[in-house]
């Protein structure tokens, strides 16, 4: 029986369907999630949610970060941004990388909160990067 992956970003419901297994950006790295996974909660990083139905990756979609629940039955995905990887347009990630380097190098490197956020701008502009030149 396959999981039902939902990808809910702040103005809209995305995704709602059932998928065979979807790789997730998982903070500790790639986590692929299956039917009858345990239940976990995992912090998201800026990448790409890749479907699979059939043995097949079907689909993909860039999140710039956020939350997955993961429960036996489903995969609630809580993305800060989500957005269909062919809609991803390289020049405005190419923007959005260099506003990202500009923010870490103006970041005050004493204030290690400022600076975190400002490295998690960078890593979730670089996956947007990646994505639309995949795309």
């Amino acid at each position: 029986m396959p999981t039902l992956l939902e990808i809910v970003s702040p103005d809209r419901l995305l995704l709602s369907q059932p998928v065979d297994m979807a790789v997730i950006p998982a903070a500790e790295g790639e986590m692929g999630v299956l039917p009858g996974h345990a239940p976990m909660i995992v912090l998201l990083r800026g990448g790409t949610i890749t479907l699979h139905e059939g043995g097949r990756p079907t689909s993909r979609l860039y999140v710039s970060g956020g939350f997955a629940e993961v429960t036996p039955e489903r995969c609630t995905v809580l993305a800060d941004e989500a957005v269909p990887v062919a809609e991803v347009s390289r020049s405005a990630a190419e923007a959005r990388l260099a506003e990202a380097d500009a923010a870490y190098a103006a970041a005050d490197k004493a204030d290690i909160p400022a600076l975190e956020a400002a490295m998690q701008r960078q890593q979730s502009a670089r996956a947007m990067v990646a994505a639309a030149e995949a795309a």
